[in-house]
């Protein structure tokens, strides 16, 4: 079996707790490593701690992404979603993945009053 992807996300974010229970329901493999940064940091991520809550990040094949490329890492790893990761490996795809998740951004506080 090959290296499980790590997927660093924010467990207090409401609409990250659902993201990621979906996630997890779809990963019946076993082939991603969910780690919750909310409350403790995870010694063996390069990234900072900070940087991990303010944008989603994976480590996949030893390369650690963020944005729409780390959901592209971790959509790779399930095979009901691996056709849309493949996909986003195209750089004109990515663009428009990463521009849609910057937008997203931005409205995420907005939109975690919903779910909270």
């Amino acid at each position: 079996m090959s290296t499980p992807v790590k997927v660093w996300f924010d467990g207090a974010c409401p609409l990250c707790q659902r993201e990621i229970a979906a996630m997890r329901r779809l990963d019946r493999n076993g082939a991603i490593d969910f780690v919750d940064v909310a409350e403790n940091a995870d010694p063996s991520c390069p990234v900072d701690r900070a940087q991990l809550l303010a944008r989603f990040h994976a480590e996949e094949d030893g390369v650690i992404h963020d944005g729409a490329a780390a959901f592209a890492a971790m959509w790779r790893a399930v095979p009901l979603l691996r056709p849309l990761g493949l996909a986003a490996r195209n750089p004109i795809v990515l663009q428009v993945l990463e521009a849609a998740y910057v937008r997203f951004l931005k409205v995420r506080p907005r939109l975690q009053r919903f779910f909270a």
